[in-house]
């Protein structure tokens, strides 16, 4: 499980950094890296972001381990 979660932490750094792009630059990094425009979507970009998102639901419950855990303290 700890190489699942290493896993999905490394997609949802890679999400925030495009997001983080759009925001400051107006450049969508797997839009670009996948060929199509800013805001466009192909098979591969479409399949990139599902994994994104994917990997957000799966860190929830690290998340709240980790709000649990600072209660405690």
């Amino acid at each position: 499980m700890r190489y699942v979660n290493a896993l999905a932490l490394l997609l949802v750094i890679v999400g925030a950094v495009n997001w983080l792009l759009v925001g400051i630059a107006n450049f969508d990094l797997v839009a670009s890296l996948t060929g199509s425009s800013f805001g466009e979507t192909n098979a591969i970009s479409v399949v990139i972001y599902v994994l994104v998102g994917i990997a957000g639901v799966i860190l929830l419950p690290v998340l709240g381990r980790w709000v649990m855990s600072s209660k405690r303290a």
